[in-house]
């Protein structure tokens, strides 16, 4: 059985660093023995199909070929399209009425204990506002993530310990969901 997955490659053709042209990446897919590859955007969003694996070894052989091919390391998510459609249809804010810029989404690694994030004060970053999802975080930041305060405690090094965490617009998170159910 096939399946279609997204790959978010984490902190990729941000300011410089760790470029990764997106069409070496597509091949660099190919050659893994994926089909139906694509690449979305600049920033690190690639779709496949594979009959083999799960979404943990599939990013461990796609980082591990990066690292290879690009000779640094990058981590990577991957998420099949039923979970990216799960993370869309329990969005706990009213994206289709706001703007894609104020919602985001940080897909972690793991599962998160809600006790991880009670350091941050919801009170004190409102209008600001987070909730925890299925290995998820959804933030409503209604000046934009660039601007957000509670963007910033959320990404607080000793918050995310031990996970891989990264996060995207609202549009690239429809937009994944969409491409991985073609």
């Amino acid at each position: 059985m096939t399946t279609t997955y997204a790959a978010l490659l984490r902190g990729i053709n941000v300011g410089g660093n760790k470029k990764v042209p997106m069409a070496e990446l597509r091949t660099l897919l190919q050659r893994l023995g994926h089909g139906g590859v694509g690449t979305y955007l600049q920033s690190g969003n690639a779709f496949f199909s594979s009959g083999r694996g799960d979404e943990d070894s599939l990013a461990a052989e796609l980082a591990d070929a990066v690292e290879r091919h690009f000779g640094f390391t990058v981590e990577v998510l991957v998420r099949d399209h039923a979970y990216l459609r799960a993370v869309r249809e329990a969005c706990p804010f009213p994206a289709a009425e706001l703007e894609a810029k104020q919602v985001h989404v940080t897909y972690f690694s793991a599962p998160v204990d809600p006790g991880r994030f009670a350091p941050v004060d919801p009170a004190a970053f409102l209008p600001e506002e987070f909730r925890l999802g299925d290995r998820a975080l959804y933030l409503y930041a209604p000046d934009g993530l660039g601007r957000s305060k509670l963007a910033e405690a959320l990404a607080k090094p000793r918050l995310l310990k031990g996970l891989t965490a990264t996060t995207r617009n609202w549009n690239t998170v429809v937009k994944l969901e969409e491409l991985t159910g073609a």
